[in-house]
């Protein structure tokens, strides 16, 4: 058994499951199912489960915000969710990549500065600087995190929730390196999100609180204190730079990010899916 899974009789392995389960049959969750995680350690606990049963190596992680008015309360600022083997994108400037949603569900394109890690982070090490972070940097790339969930509401439901499942994560859609990311201005770094041709969000590596080297640092700490250190060419998101827009079946996404190109992304309807083989 997974060391980081709860044992099987555990309100949180129970959850997981119908969590797991509902990705994998493409099914809406209209509720939570259980009692909602009260603490992000709780969420955490899940998450662990579910990965578990997920049964996919994991190849990077999600960063996002906690807002303003539960970061006080849960004591964090930012939460983390695994990117799984298998849902990372990477199309040619010419394609699109593809975005299955779960009808009834939730599922939101965010614009996102992405680090490749460079190298095995020490698993003993529990606390890193935005300095000690760049240290493991390997590149830095534009892309499209794939936000989604079973759960309609989920973000409604708080940050426990959004942690408990994937942290509502999908996929990820990787563009174009930024060469010499090192020597350039957050200010540099800008991107556009349009749906369906509409513009729907503006922002850019500034628009990350703290920068993005922070949301690095808080994923190496977070994930290392979890038992899952980061590993050589893991992929981590660092937040979403022009906000979270809502997409369903049928709809295309579109995010510029000016001299670094253009990644577009079309919605389609989720379909059921077996357990690994």
């Amino acid at each position: 058994m997974d060391k980081h899974a709860p044992d099987a009789g555990s309100d949180s392995a129970t959850i997981a499951r119908r969590l797991v389960d509902a990705r994998r049959k493409a099914q809406a969750l209209p509720e939570y199912p259980g009692a909602l995680p009260a603490s992000l350690d709780e969420g955490y606990a899940c998450q662990d489960a579910a990965i578990a049963l997920w049964d996919r190596p994991v190849v990077g992680w999600k960063v996002g915000k906690i807002p303003a008015d539960w970061e006080a309360t849960l004591g964090e600022e930012r939460l983390v969710g695994p990117i799984f083997e298998g849902a990372i994108q990477s199309p040619s400037p010419r394609d699109a990549a593809t975005f299955p949603v779960i009808p009834g569900g939730f599922a939101a394109v965010e614009a996102e500065f992405v680090f490749r890690i460079a190298r095995d982070s020490d698993p003993g090490k529990f606390d890193y600087t935005p300095d000690e972070a760049a240290d493991l940097v390997e590149a830095l790339h534009v892309g499209i995190e794939l936000a989604g969930s079973p759960l309609p509401l989920i973000n409604v439901l708080g940050p426990p929730v959004v942690v408990s499942d994937f942290g509502n994560n999908t996929g990820l859609v990787l563009g174009n390196e930024i060469t010499g990311w090192q020597r350039r201005s957050a200010d540099d770094l800008t991107c556009e999100t349009f749906i369906d041709g509409h513009l729907v969000g503006e922002g850019g590596a500034a628009s990350i609180a703290g920068g993005l080297l922070a949301a690095l640092a808080f994923a190496l700490s977070r994930c290392a204190r979890r038992g899952h250190p980061l590993k050589r060419g893991m992929l981590v998101t660092t937040g979403a730079a022009t906000g979270i827009h809502d997409i369903v079946a049928g709809q295309r996404a579109r995010v510029s990010f000016g001299e670094w190109g253009e990644i577009h992304c079309n919605a389609i309807a989720a379909q059921p899916h077996g357990e690994r083989a």
